[in-house]
């Protein structure tokens, strides 16, 4: 079927544009049908045929380039003009020896090559993860059925469904449209949503003027529709414009990334002045007479400039953020953007919805409120067990039950769910809320729908603004009455209604009346139940369009109260983001006393609070909105545009704001927020593209986890950049102060041209080991303190801050004076006198630093808390840190490796000489905690005691 249509050149090639064509015509040529669409057999050979729905990238670097972007770091590209001239001098010299130097120093330049090149590509794939989990989805019509599909394979010839907030998936002739308005801006630029209609437009047209087409990017804003997919990937109007841009644009640098860029500049800088500092003094002191002398010498320099740098880092905290965010996605949370971590870690405030969020998104209608009584469901979620007992206030429990069965009816109608069972299990498609309906209409004994009576002929979409929706429905068995049917918020509804249901008779509404209907509205909220109204009229003749004016001179059927239960978990959820000094702000379109309730129940407030409502944001300036949000944290009958404003005066105050939502009139708030959170599964197209988190449960305590997660993180990028910087800071005052030392001690009485604490293999080995598996395990350390345990950090806040500095400079001090001992202790047989080999000194001191920055591993897990609190929760560690430490044996024992590293054999003794110097790392950090935990008991014994 459709094989002419599936090979057939794209639309606007020949002359077929599907915007000049008719319905029909178009079905034919795209070999499809409107009810049923393509089999799935169908659908997979023009997959084959067409290719995925995917706007195509810039072509990525092959392997082999990306392996020699390793190299272009100026500081290795110095390495590798040192090793070309320690090959000249050895070539000038004639000699028989072989120049390990030139081919260690290779060896580990290659080494880190291939390890920054591993770490890269471990983190694409980690972040083309992410990127598949938060793909776009598209509904389509296969087999006949209605089902969601991965937009990427949408294929010419599907018939795309779609409602409210969803997103075009693909280019489109529109065959059916039912008040369909689409935002088109991303395309035409147009900022007014287009009204969509299936009539065919004449003559030549722009975009813009095509509202018979539908276009990929685009977003629907109300109504809904089917679109015959035209065109797919590139062949869409979106892709056309793509092709002359470059998609390949990277991502602006997050702060975190800017700030990391910054210290590695101020610490190349600082770095390069040092090493030049140690060359000229090197030969200032030294007895340099040859071209081996002087390339031994400038090699050191070099060396001690490319360990001092830690060039690894925008690799490794790539990966350290790409496997965090994998673990988020396992808990539901799904980060589109990894920089989206390092804010969620600070995030201040969390600006929730109710429905579904802090509740479970089970509506069950409870409560039935009409003229004439009472009435009270029994039962609770899909499952349509349960009775219903009247309370009559006036007249007999019959009566009642009759109007109860117009509310019921009424909102059947005005519908869009449905109800399944399989496999003894209630579910329902659709909204939760248009589903409670069903659900008692079952109750009643109704098992056959309304719907089959009736036959709707248009509708007024939902709308957040107005709070309504409504159908117009031709009655089959009445000589084909028109009825127009309205649900929506019951205060609103009220408003439009001119008369009452009272025993099947449309009585006029009195003021003493509406007043009574709004204090039932108050009562059902006071109960934390959700209040929707029911309304209907009868029409003479049938409308020539279906829009609001439809919407007065309502009757008013009555009111029910839904019950929305709160998850289980919210509570402990609030108490836990309100204990790590989050503040819970509820944000919601149900009544106020419905949603101040509800945020008591959860506590989201203690005890009575004020409620602010949307028409009261209304009359509020800037000043005003901010003095509301210092007295209450729940907002009520609250449209799209309030949750912007209030975002806007969070922030204006220095908060950083998380806002959840899931309609398309919430994109601008989310965007708006630090961290937009949608739903994943009722929010919309357009919401979860506008935000950086998707909720895969809809759960707030989702949320709360992946703050604390995005706070683990962040706590561990501060690990590993305490460690890295802290041991390159040791090889740093290593270098500065043996140069000094020798030149001021004399200790450069060894028969060698150049006195040096160590040599470039030695610092370039160092540098292998620390920035890798070590710097890594430290990525993914479980947290040592509990990370809600301190409240948010500042956006002003520096990752490297203040106390961080420090504590890098008095370890790399420690870990100096340690080396330096070492060098002292076995050269001289103590600080004074003696006449040692160099060769050995020099090892114990190399086999000394190396193992201090391993006992600077569980150092660096946390600037106040002991080393030895959960010292085996991270295997990877101690497994990083028995392979840095096997390595370091081999280089010490190994013939060839003392060859090639300058090496010798090590006794026992000298090896726990070794260990006991390297080991002061710990100790005085351990001194320094102990100082740090009583000085902050002192000062703040109240977090003291949360901690422990």
């Amino acid at each position: 079927m459709g094989a002419h249509a599936a090979d057939s050149p794209g639309p606007g090639a020949g002359g077929n544009e599907p915007w000049l064509e008719t319905v029909d015509v178009v079905v034919a040529r795209a070999g499809t049908d409107v009810d049923t669409g393509l089999t799935d057999a169908e659908a997979q050979r023009r997959l084959a045929t067409w290719g995925p729905n995917v706007l195509e990238a810039t072509d990525e670097d092959p392997w082999w380039r990306r392996l020699l972007a390793q190299f272009r770091d100026p500081l290795v590209l110095l390495l590798l003009v040192a090793i070309a001239i320690s090959l000249v001098a050895w070539v000038i010299e004639g000699t028989d020896e072989t120049p390990f130097d030139a081919i260690v120093i290779a060896a580990i330049v290659a080494a880190n090559a291939i390890l920054g090149f591993w770490q890269e590509a471990r983190a694409a794939r980690a972040v083309l993860a992410l990127r598949e989990m938060a793909a776009a989805r598209a509904t389509v019509i296969r087999d006949a059925r209605i089902v969601e599909v991965d937009a990427a394979t949408v294929v010419p010839g599907d018939v795309l469904v779609v409602t409210e907030g969803d997103a075009i998936a693909a280019d489109g002739r529109i065959v059916d449209a039912s008040m369909l308005r689409i935002a088109e801006a991303p395309l035409t630029g147009e900022s007014e949503p287009v009204l969509k209609r299936t009539d065919v437009v004449n003559g030549p047209t722009v975009v813009g003027d095509r509202v018979d087409m539908a276009y990929n990017g685009t977003a629907v804003v109300t109504g809904r529709g089917r679109i015959v997919v035209t065109a797919t990937g590139m062949r869409t109007e979106m892709g056309r414009i793509a092709s002359l841009l470059d998609a390949g644009a990277d991502e602006p640098p997050t702060p975190l990334e800017r700030e990391i860029a910054r210290v590695g500049r101020i610490l190349g800088i600082a770095v390069v002045a040092i090493a030049l500092f140690v060359i000229a003094t090197i030969f200032a002191v030294s007895d340099i007479s040859d071209a081996t002398d002087v390339v031994d010498v400038l090699l050191v320099g070099v060396s001690l400039a490319v360990a001092a740098v830690p060039e690894g880092l925008p690799a490794i905290l790539t990966v350290v953020l790409a496997l965090g965010v994998q673990r988020m996605a396992a808990r539901n949370a799904i980060v589109t953007r990894l920089s989206s971590v390092e804010t969620l870690g600070s995030a201040s405030v969390i600006c929730t919805d109710k429905t579904g969020t802090l509740t479970r998104n089970e509506m069950t209608i409870q409560r039935v409120v009409t003229a004439s009584g009472t009435s009270e469901f029994t039962g609770s979620g899909y499952d349509p067990a349960g009775h219903v007992t009247v309370t009559a206030r006036s007249g007999t429990d019959e009566l009642v039950l009759e109007e109860v069965n117009w509310v019921i009816a009424g909102g059947s109608l005005a519908n869009e769910s449905a109800l399944l069972h399989a496999d003894g299990v209630w579910t329902v498609r659709g909204d939760p809320t248009e589903a409670a309906f069903l659900v008692a209409e079952r109750k009643l004994g109704i098992t056959e729908r309304r719907r089959a009576r009736f036959d709707r002929r248009a509708d007024v979409p939902f709308d957040s603004d107005r709070k309504l929706m409504s159908t117009l429905e031709v009655d089959t068995e009445r000589d084909h009455q028109h009825l127009v049917v309205t649900k929506g918020a019951p205060d609103v509804l009220l408003g439009l209604c001119t008369h009452e249901n009272v025993h099947g008779e449309a009585t006029g509404l009195t003021a003493r009346r509406r007043d009574e209907i709004l204090a039932g509205i108050e009562g059902l909220a006071d109960d934390a139940l959700r209040t929707l109204g029911v309304a209907y009229r009868r029409l003479d003749d049938a409308p020539e369009t279906a829009d609001t004016s439809l919407e007065t001179d309502l009757v008013f059927l009555g009111t029910v109260g839904i019950i929305d239960p709160p998850r289980a978990e919210a509570a402990a959820a609030v108490t836990e983001a309100r204990r790590a000094g989050i503040r819970v702000v509820m944000i919601t379109g149900d009544h106020p006393l419905t949603a101040l309730r509800i945020a008591q129940r959860i506590g989201i407030v203690d005890g009575p609070a004020p409620v602010v409502r949307g028409v009261d944001i209304e009359t509020m300036d800037a000043a005003g909105l901010a003095d509301a949000l210092e007295q209450t944290s729940v907002f009520a009958r609250v449209a799209p545009e309030h949750k912007l404003r209030i975002v806007q005066s969070l922030q204006s105050r220095g908060a950083t704001v998380a806002m959840t939502g899931d309609g398309v009139n919430d994109a601008p708030a989310l965007q708006t927020a630090d961290i937009g959170v949608a739903m994943g599964i009722t929010g919309t197209d357009v919401s979860k593209e506008a935000s950086n988190m998707i909720l895969a449960d809809d759960d707030f305590a989702t949320i709360v986890a992946a703050v604390a997660e995005g706070r683990g993180i962040f706590a561990n990028i501060r690990k590993f950049l305490r460690y890295l910087l802290s041991s390159n800071m040791g090889e740093v005052l290593t270098m500065f102060g043996g140069v000094v030392a020798a030149t001021a001690l004399g200790l450069d009485d060894t028969g060698e041209a150049i006195a040096v604490p160590l040599l470039a293999t030695h610092i370039l080995w160092i540098n292998l080991l620390t920035d890798s598996a070590p710097a890594l395990a430290l990525g993914i350390d479980p947290a040592v303190e509990n990370p809600m345990d301190r409240p948010p950090r500042s956006a002003q806040d520096r990752v490297i801050d203040g106390p961080m500095q420090r504590d890098v400079v008095f370890t790399g001090f420690v870990m100096a004076v340690a080396t330096l001992l070492a060098l002292d202790i076995e050269l001289t047989g103590g600080l004074i006198g003696g006449d040692g080999d160099i060769v050995t000194a020099r090892t114990m001191a190399f086999t000394t630093l190396v193992l201090a920055q391993l006992f600077n591993c569980f150092n660096a897990r946390s600037p106040l808390e002991s080393a030895f609190v959960s010292l085996f929760s991270n295997p990877w560690l101690w497994g990083a840190v028995v392979l840095s430490a096997g390595l370091q044996v081999l280089v010490v024992h190994v013939g060839v490796l003392n060859q090639a590293f300058d090496t010798t054999p090590l006794d026992v003794t000298q090896w726990m000489l070794a260990l006991g110097l390297a080991s002061s790392v710990l100790v005085a950090a351990e001194v320094r905690k102990l100082t740090g935990r009583a000085w902050r008991t002192r000062s703040d014994p109240q977090r003291a005691r949360r901690a422990s």
